[in-house]
């Protein structure tokens, strides 16, 4: 299973603010910091502020802040808002024309894996990951 870059850069984003939470952090050096498209961020912090996330404040300083505590936003909430569409194979999609569907038993397993992928990530808070914020090359730019 591979994650979509929006949940890829969800995470980083949050990781970001929650790692500057003494002050607001913008699009810009988050980009820079992780070499990554200004504009596709924009994207991300927009879909972040949308769930509830993050905020945006606007004025004389304008940036991003979390929009709860850091321990009280779970990575598996982050990943599902992301994550919309969790088809891992055909026949967990509406469109299942796969023959085997009903003798298969793959289908059950696959969806207990999700099931325990989702559950690990729900056991992890972004204050989880970032006891120690320059382990992850997270600075000030």
């Amino acid at each position: 299973m591979q994650l979509t870059a929006l949940s890829d850069y969800s995470l980083r984003l949050m990781m970001m603010v929650t790692a500057h939470s003494d002050r607001l952090v913008t699009i810009e050096e988050t980009a820079r910091a992780y070499d990554i498209s200004r504009a596709h961020l924009m994207k991300v912090a927009h879909h972040l502020v949308r769930q509830g996330f993050l905020k945006t404040v606007r004025g004389r300083t304008v940036g991003l802040m979390l929009a709860r505590p850091p321990e009280a936003i779970g990575l598996g909430e982050i990943v599902r808002s992301t994550e919309r569409d969790s088809t891992l194979v055909e026949c967990f999609g509406p469109d299942n024309r796969c023959r085997i569907t009903p003798g298969c038993r793959l289908r059950g397993v696959l969806a207990d894996a999700l099931d325990a992928f989702l559950s690990v990530l729900d056991r992890h808070t972004l204050h989880d990951l970032l006891r120690n914020p320059q382990d992850f090359g997270i600075r000030a730019v």
